[in-house]
Parts: C-alpha cells; structure tokens; sequence
C-alpha cells in the first residue's frame, strides 16, 4: 500500500509541475502566474476541489502519442470564495501551450455543466495558444461543445471570464458570451485574427497590443470590462465581484453586515446640483454618498463614460447602478452607452439584482455619424433592458430629463416601480431655449420677447412638479435624504412578483 500511495503522489506532483519547472519560471519570466498559482490566489485557502487531474489527451497523430502530460493543459475543479461556491478552469500555457484538445474541451464543459447542475458561477481563466492543429476537427468540436454550455449557462450563473494571456481565433467566442470579461495589461489579448493574417489580408501593420490588448477592448471596443495591472490585482478584483452577485438566478444576491446608518443625511447633496444648468457635476460623487460605507464597484469604467454602471450595496443588499455622467458629453445616451447601459440592465435583471437609475439627460447625442451608425436601433436596446425587466426598479431624477431619452431612462411609462425627482429635476420635452425657438419662432428678432417667452417655459416645465401631478414621479424628495428614501424603497420592494407574457424568448434589437 505504502508503493501504491507513493505512486498516487509521484503521479499529483507530476501533474501539479505542468510543463516543467523552466516552463514556469518563464511564465513568471513574463510578469504570469501559472494556471494553479491563480486559482490559489481565487479561491479561498484549502478549499479547491480537483477533477480530471490524471485526464490526457488520445491524439496519436503527429507523434502525439510520445507526449501525455496529465491534466492536458487545463486544470478544473472548485472551490468557494468567501465562503461561496464557485468552479473554476484555468488554462496552463506551460503544457502544449494551454491548447485545446477534445480531452482538454471535455475537462471544461464538466465543469460547467456540473456548475450549471448546482447553481454555482463559473470563473474561466484563459491563456491559451488556441485550437491544437494536431487534432483538427476534434479540437474544433471541443470549442463548440463550449460555446454551447457558454449559451445555456447565460442567465442561470454568472460566468466571469479572466484572460490572463493569449486568446485568438475561434477561442475569443467564449469569453465574448460570458458575463465579465477582466484583462490584464500587456499581458493579455483577444482577436479573431492576428496581426499577420491582418497585414497580408488587408496591408495593415498592427501589434498584438494595438489589436487585442487590454486598452483596445476596455476603451474602444467594449469587449473587456475592466484591465488590470497583473494577474494578481485582477484575481482580487474577481473575488470581490463575486461578492456582490448571487450565485445563480434562483437566488436573491447576498446580504452581508453594513455600518451605514440607514437614515443616514448628506446634507452636502443639497448644493451639489450648480445653479447654471450647463454647469457639469459627478454623478460619482451622489453614488458614492448613498451607498453603504461609500462602497462602488464600477463595471465599464473605460468605455462610454457619459454613463455609469456598476454595483453597490443599500442595506447591506447588492444593488445594479446606472447613471448618466454629467462630466462626459453632458450625460448624452448614445450608440455606446447604450449598448453599455442595456446589457448591464439585462444581467441584474437575469439574476434578481434590483437596479437604480440615477437620471440627468438632456437627450439623445445629435449627428450624422450616430444616425448612421444606427443610434434607433441600439438606443432602443436600452428601452427594451428597462421595458422588460422585472426587478425592482427605482429612479431619481437629479436634473434634466428631457424628451425621449427620459422615457428610456427606466421611467414610469417602463413599469419603474418608485419614480423620485429631486426639486432640482426638469422634465420636458426639450430644453426651454430649444422649445422657444420651436414654439415661438415668429418672435425670435426680438431678444426682449424671446427672453419673456423662454423665462415662462422655465417657470412651466422645468421643474418636476407637472409630472409630479400627473403621477409620472411618485414623490419630490430633498436631495440629502436621497439614501433614506432609496432604503425605504428598495425595501419595500423586496416582495415585488411580476410576470412578462408567456412567450419562447423575445426579439431585442440586436
């Protein structure tokens, strides 16, 4: 027995050095960790649970046969984070360079399936060289029976995806279709095509950094949701994300301790909107103010900034955010933060996380480009997220909210369940200057009439009180009570059922 045992852990150790020692000093060589240093650092100590570890490939094309390493270049299982359960699979460059063989595709799709089973997130970390070319079709099968778990676990766990290396060619479509999707600077990159296959297709010279890298898909494609300095701040960025999402969608998000006061005042709220309306303010700043302990995890901080997303916590209980940003174009929705804003809404929506709007739109970003583009189509992604969500939904309305972007703005024309206005706020159609010009253009030669004109607007409708009377706003509240009135709400609504008509699945604008 004492053989056997020996055996048994000669075999682990074997399993555990990956690709040799050399191998990984290069990882480290190169500012990486290895594929089990990082799920080290994710999940809590003691707690990873290894399957398929003694798992290899059955190639026996290229002289395949010669070369077995246990594991086949993935290593899965799980473990909890805080204590809750998450699977993992991390990918080991260090053997055949973290390629995907059938055996190696079969290792993840257990997991995911056995994540989807019991209700558990899956965190994929991917550094791989992409498809082995030894086993052609084989290798291609396995991404699809990923992509393909990719696509029913969507809505039922979160699934987060951390690229802590190479990711091209066919590899970029699994990550793309999880929730979260976390790079690490100068280390990382995501296409479908290379720069070679880029410069003899179309004569263009591009770096893998320009073309794939972190700041590429934070800031200009949107792919990423946030980039990080190394692999070990952006596995801690990880873990606390998870603590703010549910562990699948059958499941409230979790309620940890909070030492906030409730009734917390912010008597600084007060004069945070400025008296001239162009004047820009920080949405940030008001986020910050009324969530528990000032706590504000923002999710596509890079990209679209004329709005915010991200989560905080009322109560100690998760809530998703979204705000217009004053500070960036004045606040516009437009083709990006549409985009941004509406897949946000879908996730919270997905898995029982209230959300909270935070309104200041003057409207829709004018121009030709935009209408090109398609701005109809993608600002109607955002109206559609808000129209068919069931969570509870509340708003505030800071300042302006003015045409059809008010409405989209999770109004109470959406089903917003607690429409707030702050005595700041001015609900229109448009802002008072524009509708002067429109209403009384026979006028406009005369500077005295015109100012008489638009001062009456301001006084008619640029305040919150007309929609307050029709019962488009459910309470003007005193800015620095905002936290209190949020709390009361979201708690009120803890309760909320409500059902969409029955139907296979709906058409969004995509």
């Amino acid at each position: 027995m004492t053989a056997i045992l020996q055996e048994l852990e000669d075999r682990r150790e074997a399993a555990r050095m990956g690709g040799g020692q050399r191998r990984i000093d290069s990882q480290h060589a190169k500012g990486k960790l290895s594929a089990r240093e990082r799920i080290e650092l994710l999940v809590d100590d003691g707690s990873f649970e290894e399957f398929d570890t003694f798992v290899t490939h059955r190639s026996t094309e290229f002289g395949m046969e010669k070369t077995k390493p246990a594991g086949d270049g993935v290593v899965t299982g799980w473990g909890t984070i805080n204590g809750r359960q998450v699977y993992v699979y991390s990918q080991d460059f260090t053997v055949l360079g973290g390629s995907v063989s059938a055996t190696h595709a079969a290792k993840i799709t257990k997991i995911m399936d056995m994540a989807m089973q019991n209700g558990a997130p899956i965190v994929g970390i991917n550094d791989s060289g992409g498809a082995r070319i030894q086993e052609g079709v084989d290798s291609l099968g396995g991404y699809g029976e990923i992509f393909q778990r990719n696509i029913m676990a969507s809505g039922v766990v979160p699934q987060i995806s951390l690229i802590m290396g190479p990711c091209a060619g066919g590899a970029v479509y699994s990550p793309a279709m999880t929730d979260f999707i976390f790079m690490v600077k100068d280390s990382s990159y995501m296409f479908v095509t290379g720069p070679d296959v880029v410069k003899t297709v179309t004569n263009e010279v591009v770096t893998a950094e320009e073309l794939g890298g972190a700041t590429t898909h934070t800031r200009k494609s949107s792919v990423a949701d946030a980039a990080f300095e190394n692999d070990v701040e952006a596995i801690d960025e990880v873990r606390r994300l998870v603590d703010f999402l549910p562990l699948n969608n059958r499941q409230k998000p979790p309620v940890r301790p909070f030492f906030d006061n409730v009734d917390r005042i912010e008597a600084s709220l007060d004069t945070l909107i400025p008296d001239n309306p162009n004047q820009p303010y920080d949405m940030k700043e008001l986020i910050h103010k009324i969530a528990d302990e000032g706590d504000f995890y923002e999710i596509q901080a890079a990209f679209a900034g004329n709005i915010l997303t991200g989560f905080m916590r009322l109560e100690g209980r998760s809530v998703g955010v979204v705000a217009n940003q004053p500070m960036v174009l004045a606040g516009v929705l437009d083709i990006d933060s549409a985009r941004k804003a509406a897949r946000f809404v879908r996730f919270c929506d997905a898995f029982e996380i209230p959300i909270l709007t935070l309104v200041d739109v003057p409207g829709f970003l004018p121009g030709v480009t935009q209408e090109y583009n398609g701005v109809i189509k993608h600002g109607a992604k955002l109206l559609f997220a808000y129209g068919e969500a069931t969570v509870p939904k509340v708003t505030v309305i800071t300042r302006k909210a003015y045409g059809g972007a008010y409405v989209v703005m999770s109004s109470k024309h959406l089903r917003g369940d607690i429409n707030y206005a702050w005595p700041t706020a001015e609900i229109a159609v448009m802002g008072a200057k524009g509708a002067t010009e429109i209403i009384h253009r026979s006028d406009l030669s005369d500077a005295e009439k015109t100012a008489a004109h638009t001062k009456d607007y301001e006084d008619r409708f640029a305040n919150p009180f007309v929609a307050a009377e029709r019962g488009f706003v459910d309470e003007v509240i005193t800015p620095s009570a905002t936290r209190k009135r949020l709390c009361r709400a979201f708690a009120g609504l803890r309760g909320k059922q409500m059902q969409m008509p029955w139907k296979k699945h709906d058409n969004i604008p995509l």
